[in-house]
């Protein structure tokens, strides 16, 4: 909704992928920590995003935008500068996955867009909002990146490829920015209970079908790490957490046997 956002003595926080799972959750922390919102998703759950947490009692703002394209990015950045008040907080959270053997089964058209919204639209949003939180000396950024960043991830390549990239432009962010009065935090969520294995065609396998974290303790997590200035957290079971330690050590080969066990379908049972 248009011109929703007023002056306020609140911080503002701006979104992305926030109509449901962990982006949602984020905002909906934000909004209980007292945060005004700027909230973005390219489908119309945003619509709906927005009417429930406006009930926390601050002033939220949505926009139905696809980031996985230049002008979407363009789009929401000018939205956000249109209010006039500054960004103290921005967690880019946008991202969406594809499953499926890279040479037989997965779409080229899917994962050039997986990587547009993954990676591009993550460093086109951060390129704008860093230059006006240097100016003003502050800010923070979350970014979502995955404990998939930490491994190769058959079956999932340009997905895990996508994580890899954030978490390594995260850490980089951060460093470049330390002496600036802004930080950058990555937040690395394993396996989740949202809608992101059935888009990404993956209900039949051993992860999509296994028990998973809760969005809205993943978000917790990731929140206190932002406002704690951390530079990461492995957010979610303790076997996230196990993965991405043993993953220092591991070979690659065996990380990789790993993860392509649990992306892979589920065999069928026989009667």
């Amino acid at each position: 909704m248009a011109g929703t956002l007023t002056s306020s003595p609140r911080p503002l926080a701006v979104i992305t992928g926030a109509s449901s799972g962990i982006g949602f959750e984020l905002a909906r922390q934000f909004a209980q920590h007292g945060f005004d919102l700027f909230i973005a998703a390219e489908d119309i759950g945003i619509l709906d995003a927005e009417a429930g947490l406006s009930s926390l009692g601050v002033q939220v703002e949505s926009l139905q935008v696809d980031l996985a394209t230049y002008q979407g990015v363009e789009q929401l950045w000018a939205r956000v500068q249109a209010t006039g008040r500054p960004v103290d907080s921005l967690a880019l959270n946008a991202g969406v996955g594809v499953g499926g053997d890279f040479a037989r089964e997965t779409s080229l058209e899917a994962e050039l867009n997986l990587i547009q919204l993954n990676v591009t639209s993550t460093v086109h949003l951060a390129k704008r909002a860093v230059r006006d939180m240097v100016k003003r000396g502050s800010g923070r950024i979350l970014i979502t990146s995955s404990v998939a960043a930490t491994m190769p991830s058959p079956l999932e390549a340009v997905y895990g490829a996508s994580k890899a990239f954030v978490q390594a432009f995260a850490e980089s962010l951060r460093n470049e920015l330390k002496d600036a009065g802004i930080t950058v935090t990555s937040l690395m969520p394993g396996p989740t209970e949202t809608n992101f294995f059935h888009r990404a065609g993956m209900d039949h396998t051993r992860v999509g079908q296994q028990e998973k974290d809760d969005a809205e303790t993943v978000a917790r997590e990731g929140f206190k790490a932002l406002m704690a200035g951390k530079e990461k957290v492995v957010a979610g079971s303790w076997s996230n957490k196990a993965m991405v330690a043993g993953g220092r050590i591991l070979p690659e080969s065996v990380k990789a046997a790993m993860h392509r066990h649990l992306s892979e379908p589920v065999p069928d049972k026989k009667s």
